[in-house]
C-alpha cells in the first residue's frame, strides 16, 4: 500500500513539518559506503547517505531510487533490504523539519560520481561525497546520521539485514558542527 506524501504538523514537535524521506546505503564489495558532506544551518556539517524526501504518493523504495539517481547520477542502484528507519530534525529551506527515513541497503562498485550534479547538490547543501572503508567510519569523529551507522553497517556484515529492520526512533541533534 503506497502511503501519501503529505506534509503535517508533529504533535511531538509542533513547530517542525513532518516530512517522509528515504535513503541508500550504498555498499561496495570491500565494504565501504558512499556518503555526501552536508552543510545544514541548524544542525551544522555531517555525513550523510543519498536521499531525500518523497514526492507525491511515492513509496519509500521509489524515492530511495530517485533520490541515489538524482545525487549521484548512477542508475543503477537498486535497493534491497531496509537497512534501519529512524527520525531527525533539521531545517530544510528555511522550514523547521521533522523528518522520518526509510534507510535501504544497496551494492555498487566504486565509482565516481556521473554527469553534472552540481545544482542538484547546490540545492541540498552537499560540500561533497568520498567512500568510507569501515575502519574510516567506525574511526571518525566527524557527525553521521544516523550516529549509529558505524554499528548498523557492521551488524550487517556480521549478521546480514535483521528482520525487523531496527527503528532508531526520534535521534535528537548533537552539538552544530561547523566547517573547518
Amino acid at each position: 500500500m503506497t502511503e501519501p506524501a503529505t506534509e503535517g504538523t508533529d504533535t511531538a514537535a509542533p513547530h517542525r513539518v513532518l516530512r517522509r524521506a528515504a535513503r541508500v546505503a550504498i555498499l561496495a564489495p570491500d565494504g565501504s559506503i558512499f556518503l555526501f558532506r552536508y552543510d545544514n544551518p541548524e544542525v551544522g556539517v555531517h555525513w550523510a547517505m543519498p536521499g531525500g524526501g518523497l514526492e507525491g504518493d511515492e513509496t519509500h523504495r521509489e524515492g530511495a531510487v530517485r533520490e541515489a539517481r538524482e545525487e549521484t547520477g548512477w542508475t543503477d542502484i537498486e535497493p534491497g533490504p531496509l537497512l534501519c528507519t529512524w527520525e531527525h530534525d533539521f531545517t530544510r529551506v528555511d522550514t523547521p523539519v521533522r523528518q522520518h527515513e526509510h534507510i535501504y541497503v544497496a551494492y555498487a562498485p566504486h565509482r565516481p560520481l556521473a554527469g553534472d550534479l552540481a545544482e542538484a547538490h547546490g540545492a541540498d547543501r552537499i560540500l561533497h561525497g568520498r567512500w568510507w572503508t569501515p575502519a574510516e567510519l567506525a574511526a571518525t569523529d566527524d557527525a553521521l546520521w544516523p550516529p549509529r551507522l558505524p554499528a548498523l553497517l557492521a551488524d550487517l556484515r556480521e549478521h546480514g539485514p535483521a528482520e525487523p529492520a531496527p527503528d532508531l526512533g526520534h535521534v535528537p541533534n548533537g552539538p552544530r558542527r561547523t566547517t573547518g
